[in-house]
């Protein structure tokens, strides 16, 4: 009986615990990602939805000269919101030029051409693939390991647009756990951060597709009322005698 209390006891703690770091990491999320949500925070300079104005899309557009600061911070948010952003991509692919590693997103670009290509050209884009960077000599091969290697070379015998999918894994885990913490602590990416625009402010609201609320006009019949009578016409007395 003893041992039996003691177990519950243990599983009770065990959910206590993980509730309360799902709790944590829930909280936490949100509060990172609040200020970057549309609808929660508004967005800067103003919401097309509501106004017209087209300057958030023009600001955001998936290539600009100067991205937004909002843009640039949520890049330091995790990896694949730095990949996943064109633009973010774009600076990404600077910064490995300049560590000699180039070659890594751009197999990975590759491969997302090969997953979500033309059907009719998948053989054409395997090849080119493979000749780029995976054949021997190859003028900008990619390091992966023996395993991944064999698997991808016996699968593109008959290609198909997810036989690079282990070679992409393999070399978006080596961007992530190598060169991503170097780029979010490289000059460049600071640079960035430090020359990112921020919009002109605007009135925010909690949910910016809610209206200001808006007085009642009074009704034209009190409009052509004398003065003084308009609050006695509103309210009409009682007759006497509660009847």
């Amino acid at each position: 009986m003893q041992a039996r209390a003691g177990l519950e006891l243990m599983t009770s703690w065990s959910v206590i615990c993980c509730s309360w770091l799902l709790t944590s990491l829930y909280i936490r999320f949100n509060e990172q990602y609040v200020p970057h949500d549309p609808v929660m925070s508004g967005c800067l300079p103003s919401n097309p939805w509501i106004t017209g104005d087209t300057m958030y899309w023009t600001m955001n557009a998936p290539t600009v000269t100067a991205p937004t600061k909002l843009r640039v911070e949520r890049w330091s948010f995790g990896f694949s919101e730095l990949i996943g952003d064109p633009l973010g991509r774009v600076q990404l692919l600077e910064f490995l030029k300049k560590e000699f590693s180039a070659e890594n997103l751009s197999f990975w670009e590759a491969c997302e051409e090969l997953r979500y290509g033309e059907q009719g050209r998948i053989a054409e884009i395997v090849d080119s693939i493979y000749q780029q960077f995976l054949a021997p000599g190859a003028t900008r091969w990619v390091n992966i390991d023996s395993k991944t290697m064999e698997r991808t070379l016996e699968g593109i015998k008959t290609p198909h647009r997810y036989v690079m999918d282990d070679a992409q894994m393999h070399i978006y885990m080596l961007m992530k756990k190598d060169s991503y913490p170097r780029f979010i602590k490289s000059d460049l990416y600071k640079n960035l951060l430090a020359e990112a625009i921020i919009p002109p402010e605007t009135k925010r609201r909690v949910f910016p597709f809610m209206r200001k609320p808006r007085h009642a006009s009074p009704s034209p019949a009190l409009q052509q009322l004398p003065p003084g009578d308009s609050e006695g016409r509103a309210e009409p007395e009682q007759p006497e005698g509660g009847t």
